[in-house]
């Protein structure tokens, strides 16, 4: 998709329109103007109870008089002073999929003269490139018959003032970088699991190096994991013929070459049976998903190089299958962890803290400036906070602020759970120095509890997206967070 930004006269335009009305007759200006240009066009449908700018109503007009335009899309907003971010995205999905249906192949777009409460033009425009490039996202790689996009939307125009056009033009470069970012993320998390095994992300990993001279992408296979006592991490993979592959993705372009770099560790599980510990059939092809912190991880170092922020990045992929078979670790395992702290598996299920211990443990030879982790970690927490919220773990009061504040920024919701000494009582085992589950209660706090044990060296901030990672349903499929609310902690560190 295009996006661009002009300041034409409406009554220039002569493609396709998309204008905003609200509740009680309430015009946009540029509604207001086109009620003009059209003599009381609008003004006789509100009058006659056709247009009542109720938030999704969407009435297209054609062959207005004085308006050159091909179509113009009214779209209804709702009450003027009350709509909230969300609204304003379900407002979006409803005029492109309008736009869409008529095969409109351009659009001229005023929405951004739809105010929402402390954001400004940046953010309007910005929210409307996200959520339009989500609308129009399809995975039918593995359809007989792809989806015909003969004729579709393939340039979108905002009509900005002169005066904002700077940082119109700015939530375009952000807007598609992250969009993209996104979309990357979704579609490696939906491949299925016979195609996207560990070597499978690994060479996506690879593909960046040739997507950026900025980027640079070292493999680690499960010879160089021994040789580095990974042996928590390779236990997991041991129940697999696939093998497990560690990529460590590095973006350097800040203008110290000495500073220190942000690190993102991504759990990629890229299908989980919970191994000896088996899961329950129902719904177990879900457990493709299980990577989809190392595919939000992917997401956020593409955006990164399209931005070309100047920072120091390091993105871990942390690659593995967890599975069952006579070579599988066993319940009752006690294994050595990088750091040389011993664990003892309660849970062959709880494998995720296995293999992120271990990642957490090499990326300390980075010296980072902060490390945060991204998992679609535990049950859990989808019971705490359902489907919105990624749950938030930090030992770093400064970080768990800023990714708060950017889970704020993009609407990419994150809520902060407890991290307390009391919660480590709960891994004590009497023969190792922890246990990788620590019972019924808390347990999305308890498996951030586990990973605390290893990041001591660093600040550190974890977030479970097990429940925001993917839908299920008639809409099933990964959602690409949190991509937008990693890449805005990127931005704002900037700042």
């Amino acid at each position: 998709m295009k996006y661009s930004v002009k300041n034409t006269a409406l009554s220039q335009i002569n493609s396709n329109i998309i204008l905003v009305v609200f509740e009680g007759g309430v015009l946009s200006p540029a509604a207001a103007e086109f009620d003009q240009l059209s003599q009381g066009y609008l003004t006789q449908l509100i009058q006659v109870g056709e247009l009542s700018g109720k938030q999704g109503q969407v009435l297209i007009l054609r062959n207005v008089a004085n308006c050159q335009a091909q179509r113009i899309f009214v779209v209804g907003c709702g009450k003027k002073d009350e709509i909230t971010e969300r609204q304003y995205k379900q407002i979006i999905q409803k005029a492109i999929q309008a736009v869409h249906d008529t095969q409109a192949t351009e659009v001229v777009s005023f929405l951004n003269e739809v105010e929402l409460k402390d954001r400004d033009v940046y953010w309007n425009i910005r929210f409307a490139i996200e959520t339009i490039e989500a609308s129009l996202y399809k995975f039918d790689a593995f359809k007989s018959k792809k989806t015909n996009e003969s004729a579709v939307l393939n340039e979108v125009v905002f009509n900005v003032q002169d005066e904002l056009q700077q940082n119109a033009l700015l939530a375009i470069a952000h807007g598609q970088a992250i969009a993209q970012g996104v979309k990357s993320a979704k579609d490696i998390a939906n491949y299925p699991p016979n195609i996207c095994n560990p070597t499978y992300l690994a060479e996506q990993a690879q593909s960046l190096a040739q997507y950026s001279n900025l980027i640079k992408v070292q493999v680690l296979g499960e010879k160089e994991m021994a040789e580095l006592n990974m042996t928590s991490y390779l236990a997991v993979s041991q129940g697999s013929q696939n093998e497990a592959k560690m990529s460590v993705i590095e973006y350097r372009n800040h203008p110290d070459k000495n500073a220190k770099p942000i690190v993102l560790v991504g759990k990629g599980l890229t299908f989980d049976a919970g191994g000896i510990s088996l899961k329950p059939a129902d719904s177990m092809d879900e457990m493709k998903y299980d990577m989809c912190g190392a595919a939000s991880v992917f997401g956020v170092m593409q955006a990164l190089a399209e931005l070309k922020l100047p920072l120091n990045v390091i993105g871990v992929l942390a690659g593995c299958e967890n599975l069952p078979d006579g070579n599988a670790y066993r319940p009752g395992d006690i294994l050595t962890t990088m750091s040389g702290l011993t664990v003892e598996v309660l849970n062959t299920d709880a494998e995720g803290r296995l293999v992120l211990c271990d990642a957490l443990t090499y990326v300390e030879r980075f010296e980072p400036e902060c490390v945060i982790d991204v998992a679609t970690l535990t049950g859990a927490c989808v019971v705490a906070l359902g489907q919105h919220n990624s749950g938030l773990i930090a030992t770093d009061e400064k970080l768990a602020k800023g990714l708060l504040n950017a889970a704020e920024q993009t609407t990419d919701k994150a809520w902060r759970l407890p991290l307390s000494e009391e919660y480590q009582e709960q891994l004590k085992s009497n023969f190792a120095d922890l246990a990788n589950i620590g019972g019924r209660w808390g347990g999305a706090i308890t498996a951030g509890a586990f990973l605390a044990n290893f990041t001591k060296n660093y600040p550190w901030a974890h977030l479970d997206i097990a429940g925001t990672a993917w839908l299920q349903g008639a809409n099933k499929g990964a959602t690409g967070r949190p991509v937008s609310l990693l890449t805005q902690f990127l931005i704002n560190q900037v700042k």
